[in-house]
């Protein structure tokens, strides 16, 4: 008697918590690609712009995807990088933009030229100076004793 209460539960159960998954993840896969038309809309409305600009730090985001092959029940992973570049404009504003790999390998913190974008579009960097080399003279070393130095 206990037992087909608790399936006649699960039976009106199951099929409404399917319900609300499935409809979780079409909803979010939908906002995904509604949010990046929108992002690329206003891309394509923003003016192309050229300022001049200084690179200020560079970041890469990197991560894995896994994939699970049904017929042959493997698992298939591969590696992503993103690459970033903060520029920072002669007013002091700064612009966070996505680059291909191969520009962000190009360019140095400290770089300074004529940077071309549109909206949060990157369309490319026209080096003008380079940074500045570091010193070939050695550090001064202090003479002053520190409370860690066992020479003490």
């Amino acid at each position: 008697m206990g037992f087909g209460v608790g399936f006649q539960l699960m039976n009106a159960v199951f099929p409404l918590l399917f319900l609300i998954v499935f409809v979780f993840v079409i909803s979010t896969i939908v906002g995904t690609f509604v949010s990046k038309a929108k992002r690329e809309r206003k891309n394509d409305q923003s003016p192309r712009l050229t300022a001049e600009a200084k690179v200020v730090s560079k970041r890469m985001q990197v991560g894995e995807n896994r994939h699970r092959h049904t017929n042959d029940d493997m698992m298939h992973s591969y590696n992503y990088s993103k690459y970033f570049v903060t520029f920072e404009f002669e007013s002091g504003d700064r612009l966070e933009l996505r680059l291909p790999g191969r520009e962000y390998g190009l360019l140095t913190e400290g770089d300074t030229g004529l940077l071309t974008f549109q909206g949060t579009r990157y369309l490319g960097f026209d080096r003008r100076g380079t940074a500045e080399p570091a010193s070939e003279e050695p550090p001064i070393r202090s003479t002053e004793k520190k409370s860690w130095d066992p020479e003490l």
